[in-house]
């Protein structure tokens, strides 16, 4: 990650290796919404080590941060935003809707 605070950005293989460490913090937040929406913290981690950035957002509250998308272990696609510092901080994971996403589930709707 860049250490220039406005110009950072994540990229998925360090997310990747922090991950192989179990370099994992789960908010609050997180784990009561991924207990609401169905989601382990092994799809988040599936999710993190075979999916791809997809948004960047380099000025976010705690951390730099990302939005991933990926894949759970029973195959969905599912987003997750994580911080990144020395250790992943899952913020939140959900399953995207076509209401908020292009049929790729990548592409953001423009309002």
């Amino acid at each position: 990650m860049d250490e220039k605070g406005d110009d950072a950005v994540i990229e998925i293989e360090e997310v990747k290796s922090l991950c192989r460490q179990s370099k994992i913090k789960w908010s609050g937040h997180a784990s009561a919404r991924m207990q609401q929406r169905g989601i382990s913290q092994d799809d988040v981690k599936n999710c993190i080590m075979k999916g791809e950035i997809i948004e960047q957002y380099p000025d976010y509250w705690l951390n730099p941060a990302c939005l991933i998308f990926g894949y759970s272990v029973n195959n969905k696609i599912i987003h997750i935003v994580v911080g990144l510092d020395n250790y992943i901080h899952i913020v939140t994971a959900y399953y995207p809707s076509e209401e908020k996403f292009e049929a790729d589930m990548k592409t953001r709707k423009e309002r």
